[in-house]
């Protein structure tokens, strides 16, 4: 058998773009032979998707799974829109979800056997890729899982079921049924859609953010040339309205515009006779972050008629 160098690898990287050990693989499969090995690539669109990897992908799904008292949200991104309403783009999204259930973290999920293919998550997708003709990505996950109780889910924008542009879990600890925690849990899941809560409570604020904010009140206070004692007070009372603004038990809930959260869940404890905690939430909204290129779509199309 032909040695499989370190140069070998690196020679057929170059020449196809596909990853270092997919390079290493094609390279055992045919014997050392780099004109064979960039056929195998080919052939398993690994070379193909290597090459549409430099392409933005901000747009996809954003798929949530629940089972019981765990929760998971994912993110994967494609090119356009339109492989969102792609039916096998969808079931891979909804199954990666699933999967990402019992796995706490993105390489985890990435690495895990996907169901009925004999390929991992993370070539699956690379699969994918060739077969959509788009760059896509598993860009993140998050997880929530209580001890007692519920995580319940929203999904805003929904294409399919449980697959959107905005994915949103809340979980509730608690020991009472998971019937009587599902009406709430879902109310709550669509107030954090809707309102963009950052903490969850108040002793959850960042201390780094929190200063921050504060510096900027005392500025703006000290712009009314009161005295200090007085400064401090107008400071207080601005950072009340910021936890009104972040902080998810703060808020005035969405759905009447008047009760705050935490009353909603003390109303939720009252109601089932046991105690109610939110625990958690996780909201990710599709796209959010990542910097998409301004395209003029007529002379895009407009270049593709002009002769060679």
């Amino acid at each position: 058998m032909a040695e499989i160098t370190a140069a070998l690898v690196k020679d057929l990287r170059e020449k196809t773009g596909a990853g270092m050990m997919d390079c290493k693989r094609a390279l055992i499969e045919t014997v050392g032979d780099i004109e064979g090995a960039v056929d195998w690539l080919r052939k398993k669109g690994l070379s193909a998707a290597a090459k549409k990897s430099g392409r933005v992908a901000a747009e996809g799904l954003v798929g949530v799974a629940v089972k019981g008292n765990v929760g998971a949200v994912l993110e994967v991104n494609a090119e356009t829109d339109f492989v969102g309403r792609n039916e096998t783009f969808q079931k891979f999204v909804a199954t990666a979800a699933e999967l990402a259930l019992t796995h706490t973290d993105l390489d985890k999920l990435k690495a895990a056997p996907y169901p009925g293919t004999g390929r991992k998550v993370e070539e699956e997708l690379t699969h994918l890729i060739a077969t959509v003709g788009e760059n896509m990505s598993l860009r993140r996950m998050a997880r929530l899982q209580v001890p007692h109780g519920v995580v319940s889910s929203y999904v805003h924008n929904a294409i399919a079921p449980n697959l959107g542009k905005i994915g949103v879990l809340v979980a509730l600890e608690s020991t009472a049924s998971a019937e009587s925690l599902a009406g709430v849990g879902r109310q709550l899941a669509m107030h954090i859609a809707a309102a963009k809560p950052q903490y969850l409570e108040i002793a959850g604020v960042n201390k780094s953010d929190l200063d921050r904010e504060r510096d900027v009140l005392r500025e703006q206070a000290k712009a009314s040339g009161k005295p200090d004692a007085v400064i401090d007070k107008m400071v207080e009372g601005r950072l009340r309205k910021f936890y009104e603004e972040t902080v998810l038990v703060e808020q005035i809930f969405v759905m009447d515009n008047e009760t705050k959260v935490s009353k909603v869940i003390d109303a939720a404890a009252k109601e089932t006779g046991t105690p109610v905690k939110a625990a958690g939430f996780e909201r990710l909204t599709l796209g959010e972050g990542i910097e998409k290129a301004e395209s003029d779509f007529a002379a895009e199309v407009a270049a593709t008629l002009k002769p060679n």
